[in-house]
């Protein structure tokens, strides 16, 4: 598949019509719940930062209602809590966008900026999407780092990066190097998989251990 044309900006337009199924289900949440966010949602922290945490998609009542990643739902409540735990945030998570809680030296970012049915983006949407992944790590010129949460996250970060799969496999617990950048692969800290406990605190905290001892 060839390229993507570089985007002129790193965050799509607030009606973005490039995925026609995520813009329809757009549309019907905002019928649905006109008080909500219902657009694709921004990055969250400084392009200066040293670390990028990618996810996958806004959750429909997180970030999808509150225009913020990983704000409102259970992930969030797991990320933020770790972030803070190592430093790179500070404040109070308090699950709204006005909760006064800022990141420090770190972006978070998704492989797909609008929120999908079911959670689940279809392969052409993810590859659409990626030119705004792309142009996101193009604007952080300090960037050392990069988080991705989940196999979806780390393969569509992959093809931002210009890097194949077979050379850097998805792997939780797995660091590999892109050049200056390091990528570190961690489950997705989704309901799903703490429940089921594919993914333990313990094993999401280690995660960020080794990025803060890294990165200093």
């Amino acid at each position: 598949m060839a390229s993507l044309p570089a985007p002129t900006a790193a965050e799509p337009d607030r009606n973005c019509p490039l995925c026609p199924r995520l813009a329809a289900f757009r549309a019907q949440a905002r019928a649905r719940e006109p008080g909500w966010h219902n657009s694709p949602v921004a990055s969250f922290g400084a392009s200066n930062a040293q670390l990028l945490i990618v996810g996958l998609a806004p959750g429909l009542q997180g970030a999808n209602r509150t225009g913020r990643p990983f704000t409102g739902d259970y992930a969030g409540d797991l990320l933020y809590a770790t972030l803070l735990e190592y430093g790179f945030a500070k404040g109070v998570y308090q699950a709204r966008p006005d909760d006064g809680l800022k990141l420090v030296d770190c972006r978070i970012s998704n492989a797909v900026r609008c929120v999908p049915p079911q959670n689940k983006p279809l392969p052409v949407e993810i590859n659409t999407c990626r030119q705004f992944l792309a142009a996101t790590i193009a604007t952080m010129p300090r960037l050392r780092a990069i988080v991705a949460l989940g196999r979806i996250a780390h393969e569509s970060t992959l093809k931002a990066l210009r890097l194949r799969n077979g050379a850097a496999p998805f792997a939780h617990g797995a660091v590999h190097s892109a050049g200056a950048i390091r990528l570190y692969d961690s489950y997705h800290c989704s309901r799903y998989n703490t429940n089921t406990r594919v993914l333990t605190p313990d094993m999401f905290r280690n995660v960020f251990a080794k990025v803060r001892k890294d990165l200093g």
